[in-house]
């Protein structure tokens, strides 16, 4: 699987999380994963909602944008964003798009 994927009316990002970092962000791709430090713990879904947060500023969405599909209580998990194309997200994330 592909670390970013093209749904009906949005986009799936795979992530692989490093809780409890010196700073929130986004390191780039990580094997069949985007990786991501996060400030915030791994207690009370403070990472889960520091992993919104930190997404939806990157890819300038609206945070009800972003939910997490699957994952919320592990280091692997899968984020909807709705509203994105796989091209959007690359560029606002300054990637290159899968094949």
């Amino acid at each position: 699987m592909t670390w970013i994927r093209q749904n009906s009316n949005g986009i799936s990002i795979a992530l692989s999380i490093a809780p409890r970092a010196s700073r929130s962000q986004i390191e780039g791709i990580h094997g069949d994963a985007l990786k991501a430090r996060l400030a915030a713990p791994p207690v009370d879904g403070k990472a889960n909602r520091e992993l919104v947060r930190l997404l939806a500023e990157t890819l300038r969405v609206p945070r009800n944008a972003v939910t997490i599909e699957a994952g919320a209580k592990s280091r692997h998990k899968v984020v909807f964003v709705s509203g994105l194309s796989v091209e959007e997200a690359c560029a606002r994330l300054k990637l290159q798009p899968p094949p």
